[in-house]
């Protein structure tokens, strides 16, 4: 179904695909009217509990400059939560295996003969790097990444997190049968499995625990330990979640990829914060998104050169 104006630059479309356990995840597609041969195509990855349509306005920018992007959401959130989430299966496996590995699939036939990014959210970027396919990826952008340990906090948030996360989350898990995470305005609702996993997850250590299976979450893990590829990390000065302490743990797990780091400020964006989701607002387009744009392409060495980057140790 198209839902764009007939003037508008960019087609939106809403798609249905399977996950590849056969799962019916729902997704939107950004493609450019223009009839121009596609070069770059990206899909794109929520952050946990974070619907696609939050990332709209990003991937409408990149459609309009000729890259086509795919959002979805992950099985339990959004749109293509089931009618009834209490009971619902689902793990933290299922988003990066299955989830996210038919989104990369679906992309892949839908636009063959192009080079596919991966763009990633939050903990996003760990689901992307264990999709089994997430080697026909042609490289990153990973924004605010992080393992989601609230020990790589900023210090103000690691207590009220760590009691949100592993006291409060799995004793209304629980209750309700998920993490009614809406009620509590902290995103969508999370699913059963994947809230007392994440709820699990008390050591630095990336072990996923609870009712996710561990075989799959190892594999997932060496998967992301085998991916080659170069990758912008965007990082943001004042993000108290993907701190620094916090992106590097998450290039621990990914040591094959070659980064490069942008530094945003709020000063970037003419804002006074821009934190955990400050990037994906309207603010950042006219200064922020197009370094990053110039990286998915890279047009010219000039504009590659351009990114205020520095490669991390």
């Amino acid at each position: 179904m198209h839902m764009s104006d007939p003037s508008s630059a960019v087609i939106e479309s809403q798609v249905h695909f399977r996950a590849l356990d056969g799962f019916d995840l729902a997704g939107t597609l950004y493609e450019p009217t223009s009839k121009v041969a596609v070069e770059r195509a990206a899909v794109l990855n929520c952050g946990g509990g974070v619907r696609a349509a939050h990332y709209r306005r990003f991937a409408r920018y990149l459609a309009e400059a000729g890259v086509p992007v795919l959002t979805y959401d992950y099985r339990g959130i959004g749109q293509s939560r089931p009618m009834r989430l209490r009971g619902f299966a689902a793990s933290i496996e299922d988003w990066a295996e299955y989830d996210c590995g038919g989104a990369i699939a679906w992309m892949r036939r839908r636009y063959p003969d192009a080079a596919l990014v991966g763009i990633a959210h939050s903990i996003g970027a760990l689901l992307l790097g264990g999709a089994p396919n997430a080697n026909e990826l042609s490289r990153f952008v990973l924004v605010c990444s992080h393992t989601g340990y609230f020990g790589d906090y900023r210090r103000l948030y690691r207590v009220p997190m760590a009691v949100l996360w592993h006291g409060v989350m799995p004793a209304l898990t629980r209750l309700f049968g998920y993490f009614p995470a809406r009620r509590l305005g902290l995103g969508d609702d999370i699913p059963f499995g994947v809230a007392l996993q994440w709820a699990a997850r008390r050591s630095h250590d990336l072990k996923f625990s609870g009712p996710g299976d561990a075989t799959r979450a190892k594999a997932g893990l060496a998967r992301c330990r085998g991916l080659r590829a170069q990758a912008l990390i965007v990082s943001v000065t004042d993000d108290a979640f993907a701190t620094e302490a916090g992106t590097r743990r998450l290039l621990s797990y990914l040591p094959g990829l070659k980064p490069r780091e942008l530094r945003v400020s709020p000063a970037d964006v003419g804002a006074r914060g821009v934190g955990h989701f400050g990037f994906f607002r309207r603010s950042a387009r006219a200064t922020v998104w197009p370094r990053v744009l110039a990286y998915i392409l890279q047009a010219t060495p000039r504009q590659a050169e351009s990114l205020s980057t520095a490669v991390l140790p």
